[in-house]
């Protein structure tokens, strides 16, 4: 009840600040944990949720989880791990949206319905793993690389990733970081930083275009998402989880483009692929993403 008391205070104030009040309020996380029903599992309680405070009680504008992609329902690597964790219905087998906002983990306090996840303002503050016994450098590396794709496509608005470098104040297993405690760039620092370099823009778009491009035959374990650059660039990001093996898929452009690149950023940061006049585009697919980018003049479709 204290902490309910608090985040209900700490919204209203913030909201009744005249410089705060254009900033969003994330919850706080982990309240799957409540103990007593007090109605946490909700932005602003509704009618008829039987919690303890009242409904109409206002607490946070973002549900917040720390949905870490390694969990004790699921600590093994295995295909779709960073997609399943992201997933915000009972689908997902990490601590995340649905054990959080849906169902307490706790003491199974109702929340919100899985069609009502699926539109709730969402935010990661933590999230991440550790290299160990099942977890390589590389494997690591791959999981934080897919892991900022799945959570932006499944429509979290802002993730944050423990650590970017090790601790060493603390006992246990240290070995989240980005960088070592020498400061020594992991493999995730390298793949990340190159994502980054391909897809990074300053600028914006007032008024984004459309790609009319499709991948037949998708497997679950294929990803996509589309992004346009300022200039009108499209960087179309398609990206595996599989675990062993790979995926072979056309993808197919829409239309006729001038000029096409492929970019893979555990390789670099310079295409690894050009082609000329290409309306298809067969690529195989593992287990980290790739950017096919078509410059806006190359035969853009806008329909």
């Amino acid at each position: 009840m204290a902490v309910a008391k608090l985040q209900r205070d700490l919204y209203a104030a913030v909201k009744a600040d005249p410089v705060l009040r254009k900033y969003p309020v994330w919850s706080i996380s982990e309240n799957g944990a409540e103990r007593d029903n007090v109605g946490l599992q909700f932005l602003v309680i509704p009618p008829g949720a039987d919690t303890l405070m009242p409904a109409g009680t206002r607490y946070a504008d973002f549900a917040n989880v720390h949905n870490y992609i390694y969990h004790p329902n699921a600590p093994f690597p295995a295909d779709n791990k960073t997609w399943d964790a992201a997933d915000p219905t009972s689908a997902c087998k990490v601590d995340g949206l649905y054990g959080n906002y849906g169902v307490t983990w706790a003491k199974h306090f109702r929340g919100y319905s899985e069609a009502d996840l699926l539109k709730l303002p969402r935010v990661t503050t933590e999230t991440g793993c550790t290299i160990d016994k099942n977890v390589t450098e590389d494997l690591h590396a791959l999981n934080l690389l897919s892991l900022y794709l799945a959570q932006f496509k499944r429509g979290y608005s802002y993730t944050s990733v423990y650590l970017l470098r090790d601790r060493t104040d603390e006992g246990g297993n240290q070995a989240f970081g980005f960088y070592r405690p020498d400061y020594t760039p992991r493999k995730a620092a390298l793949y990340l930083h190159n994502l980054t370099t391909v897809l990074a823009d300053s600028g914006s778009i007032r008024q984004p275009g459309r790609l009319a491009y499709a991948i037949p035959d998708q497997p679950a374990t294929v990803h996509d998402m589309l992004l346009q650059a300022s200039d009108g660039t499209f960087q179309l990001v398609v990206w595996g989880e599989r675990v062993q093996g790979e995926d072979t898929v056309t993808v197919n452009l829409g239309s006729t483009h001038a000029s096409v690149k492929v970019y893979d950023p555990t390789v670099g940061t310079e295409p690894v692929e050009s082609h000329s006049d290409i309306d298809l585009l067969k690529v195989a697919l593992s287990n980290h993403p790739l950017v096919i980018v078509i410059p806006a003049d190359a035969g853009r479709t806008d329909r």
